[in-house]
């Protein structure tokens, strides 16, 4: 289980109440690296933390005009975090959106079966668990820009690994390259949406709640658009030199070239956006915070926010709903060129195509749907995308047409696709503000766990009874996924 040190807090003395921090005096010295809103003048700036209170924060005179990302320097900062958090789900996309597309061309190139190709998600479930392990550690001894950057160089060094022809690579290297990158989108991943989420948190005089599921789906639009370009990248590279329908000669590994560039652009986006926060935590604070478990909230050690996480209801109820979302998510499309190729007898060159429609839905339903999901509420929004992704699951398996298959799969993607920022949207409300990134951290680990095991089973009972059971693991997963957004409470005095 993960925990985060990076968190939003008001500084002391802003005008912003500090209800959510018990308004404790020092609560802004007892914070490694924070993001805060900057007395009264309505804008982020980034603070690093002392060992000491030789500089008590200054009082800056009478409050001028609130300031606007196109005259505050400070907002155009914070924009630019923003933009290569962006890019970091971007990046992360065209990994997970192209891995449908070769599937196919994986099996045949290095001559294995479906439960061998399973392999890859428990490599990616490998990943986050280990980041789970780590990712507390490091945050105690890493400051933001060093950790998303780690998180960056990680997913470079991976897919340099897969740049490789099967003749040069076996397939031992391939799978141990998803290790990495998942490890590495881990950390990006879980630190970025934390950051991006506790932003609004320092917004003033605006209803809570009201800016966080812009940005959040703003990132989450981004993954969706790596996902939506991947496919076609990835079916282009490998169609060409291929002879006959089963992909013979393709070539498929150059694919990765791509990623392995977006990668060294995430790698120096990071260090020059986040380079006000490059750098290590002090040992005198490190030990401040793991000394004593009994401490103000501020100084409470990782151990003992675990702790209250894992003691909180709403938090596994959370975790549940996307243990199942990124089991249907990634299930479906991973598997479904697979599926069309061996079942429904499409031209693998071809098929590879569709998850660009699933991935497209997916885009669309995250740019579209988010506001009117917050305003006529997320509880009933949600359920009511749920049972729409239920009839088009359906649809999808029960119509013997790949147009139809096609075109339910990508409204499939749409309806599915607000769902994670909304619910994390959600958590970011539903949880304390001191366990919050904890929290949120773990709600992503175990997602990944749902993103790994299902596709990976699917694997299984594909080598034994065919690539046509993805279709009642996937009707399973979307009803579990509505009985557990049943199931999550609502944060008080919002939407319902």
């Amino acid at each position: 289980m993960s925990t985060l040190t990076t968190t939003i807090t008001p500084q002391a003395g802003s005008s912003i109440a500090l209800d959510a921090l018990g308004s404790r005096p020092n609560a802004a010295e007892s914070l490694t690296n924070t993001v805060t809103p900057a007395g009264r003048r309505g804008r982020f700036t980034t603070t690093t933390e002392t060992d000491n209170d030789d500089h008590p924060p200054q009082d800056d005179g009478p409050p001028p005009p609130p300031a606007t990302p196109l005259n505050n320097k400070n907002n155009n900062n914070t924009l630019f975090k923003l933009i290569s958090t962006g890019f970091s789900f971007f990046v992360a996309g065209v990994n997970d959106g192209s891995l449908g597309a070769l599937i196919p061309y994986v099996i045949r190139s290095y001559g294995i079966t479906t439960a061998l190709v399973s392999a890859l998600y428990a490599a990616t479930l490998a990943g986050w668990l280990a980041a789970a392990l780590t990712s507390t550690h490091l945050a105690q001894r890493l400051r933001l820009g060093y950790l998303l950057g780690l998180g960056a160089l990680l997913q470079t060094a991976a897919h340099a690994l897969r740049c490789w022809p099967p003749a040069g690579a076996p397939f031992g290297l391939f799978v141990a390259s998803f290790f990495l990158v998942s490890l590495g989108q881990a950390y990006q991943d879980t630190f970025g949406n934390t950051f991006v989420a506790s932003l609004s948190r320092g917004e003033k005089k605006k209803k809570e709640g009201d800016s966080v599921h812009r940005w959040l789906g703003f990132i989450h639009a981004m993954y969706m658009a790596g996902c939506l370009v991947a496919p076609f990248g990835a079916t282009s590279i490998a169609a060409t030199g291929t002879v006959g329908t089963e992909g013979v000669g393709s070539r498929w590994w150059l694919f990765y070239t791509v990623p392995l560039s977006l990668g060294v652009v995430n790698f120096g986006l990071v260090l020059v956006a986040f380079r006000d926060m490059l750098g290590f935590v002090g040992r005198t604070r490190s030990r401040m915070q793991m000394a004593d478990a009994s401490e103000p909230e501020g100084k409470k050690s990782a151990s003992r926010l675990m702790k209250e996480a894992l003691n909180k209801r709403s938090v596994w109820l959370l975790s549940l709903f996307f243990f199942f979302y990124l089991g249907v998510v990634v299930t479906a499309g991973g598997w479904v060129v697979e599926y069309l190729v061996d079942v429904r007898n499409g031209d693998i060159a071809q098929m590879g195509y569709v998850p660009a429609g699933f991935s497209g839905g997916g885009l669309l339903g995250r740019i579209l749907l988010p506001e009117p999901t917050h305003r006529w509420g997320e509880k009933k929004m949600v359920s009511l995308y749920c049972v729409l992704c239920l009839g088009f699951q359906l649809l999808f398996w029960l119509v013997p047409n790949i147009i139809a298959a096609s075109v339910a799969i990508s409204l499939l993607g749409f309806f599915s696709g607000p769902l994670f920022a909304t619910a994390i949207s959600v958590g970011t409300r539903l949880f304390p503000a001191d366990i919050n990134a904890t929290a949120i951290s773990f709600v992503f680990v175990f997602a990944q766990i749902g993103g790994s095991v299902f596709p990976m089973v699917t694997g299984v009972l594909a080598a034994h009874t065919g690539v046509s059971a993805m279709q009642p693991v996937l009707v399973g997963l979307i009803v579990a996924m509505t009985i557990s957004w049943l199931l999550v409470p609502q944060p008080k005095g919002k939407t319902k």
